[in-house]
């Protein structure tokens, strides 16, 4: 531990007690904590490691603007799922059978099963991507091949063994998770504070207007997660499950913008050209010397449990979607091997971009269902406003779907 500084003994003294603190008995024992910490571990993940060189290349010096729309985008997306937690669950489990109502959900169940395997390929592709980034076989060629040995692993282990027994990893990452993400936020402060700069003239990509928003629709991926309080009911009830997805999504997006800022001062380092997604390893060294081992660490943990849930989630849908007839152990392999040929086929901003659509799909059809249920449950005036707003929440994002851009 020779040559450490004072800030890097800061540091790590942080994440650790942030970890002791989050893995504490009395705290997992809180229903509301559980019930919050399940979606905010979902959308601070992944994205957190790779939005400063997209919204560097996307929106230059706007980036805090940039990451704050992204924010409001998913706060009223949010709303829609909310809404459906506390209206739409209860008519699709009694008697009421509305067509239209059936329809949509059934379809964000399918559309959510290919959002969840587009995002296994991307979480195990980052993984690849941050086990190698310093070390002598960072290349292109041996992140992939290390990723699809991982997901070749967690197609078998699903198919021989089931993947239950890989969720203990789950409390532990995401404790990890949250104990880096502090420890950085610290790290980034002392910087900035020491150094007296808050600002910098970072210069975007040369995109148009349309392109950036276009570009800005494609990053919907990173503050995805929030929705897995929806399929949460056998475990908390509505109310709950409902009033603990917006603290999340406020927790979430506060991190989110506060990262932005902090780090918006190293942006200008950033060298030109298409944006790497280890770029923030290269910003944190700069910081300190534990920060980018920190960030390898909280990486590892959370792309593997987050490639895993996500797995599991995918074949229990595909299981349910087919009426029984696909059975689990089948699905596992089957999502793995779609995710290889994902990884091979594109790059990981493409497949950002694919996944944020594949969500767009899915968040556009449950604001479909809250549609369908005002329709049911709400009358004269105030049917007419919510139909209405559902139905513009839908068109925004069926935009999305159709012309949502991977930042080149």
């Amino acid at each position: 531990m020779a040559g450490l500084t004072l800030l890097d003994w800061v540091l790590l003294t942080t994440a650790g007690l942030v970890g002791f603190v989050l893995l504490h008995p009395h705290l997992m024992r809180q229903p509301a904590w559980r019930a919050t910490v399940t979606p905010l571990a979902s959308i601070i993940g992944s994205g957190f490691l790779v939005i400063a060189p997209l919204l560097a290349d996307v929106a230059g010096s706007r980036a805090v603007a940039a990451m704050g729309l992204i924010v409001l985008v998913a706060l009223a997306i949010g709303h829609v799922i909310r809404f459906n937690i506390r209206h739409a669950e209860p008519l699709l489990a009694g008697e009421i059978r509305h067509p239209g109502l059936a329809l949509s959900e059934r379809l964000s169940g399918i559309a959510l099963i290919f959002a969840y395997v587009i995002s296994v390929a991307f979480y195990i592709r980052i993984l690849g991507s941050f086990a190698l980034a310093r070390t002598p076989w960072n290349g292109e060629l041996h992140e992939l091949m290390l990723a699809t040995v991982i997901l070749a692993g967690i197609g078998i282990v699903g198919f021989v063994h089931g993947l239950k027994g890989l969720e203990f990893l789950e409390v532990l990452a995401v404790s990890t998770k949250l104990a880096v993400i502090v420890a950085l936020l610290v790290g980034l402060l002392w910087h900035d504070v020491a150094r007296g700069e808050w600002f910098a003239t970072v210069t975007p990509g040369q995109a148009d207007l349309l392109t950036r928003l276009r570009m800005l629709g494609g990053m919907l991926l990173v503050v995805q997660g929030f929705e897995t309080s929806r399929y949460l009911g056998s475990e908390y009830p509505a109310d709950l499950r409902a009033r603990t997805m917006f603290w999340a999504q406020i927790l979430s997006g506060a991190i989110y913008i506060g990262f932005v800022v902090l780090v918006e001062p190293l942006l200008a380092d950033l060298p030109p050209g298409r944006p790497d997604e280890t770029a923030i390893i290269r910003l944190t060294a700069e910081v300190a010397r534990v920060l980018p081992w920190l960030l390898i660490l909280g990486a590892l943990m959370s792309q593997f449990s987050a490639g895993v849930a996500d797995t599991l989630g995918a074949g229990g849908l595909a299981h349910e979607a087919s009426g029984g007839r696909v059975q689990e152990k089948w699905a596992y392999p089957a999502i793995a091997a779609v995710a290889i040929v994902l990884i091979w086929s594109l790059n990981v901003f493409e497949v950002i971009a694919v996944a944020s659509r594949a969500f767009a799909a899915y968040y556009m059809l449950q604001a479909l269902t809250a549609f369908f249920t005002v329709s049911i449950t709400h009358c004269g005036h105030s049917r007419r406003w919510a139909q209405l707003r559902f139905l513009a929440m839908a068109f925004f994002l069926l935009l999305i779907v159709l012309f949502a851009l991977p930042v080149e």
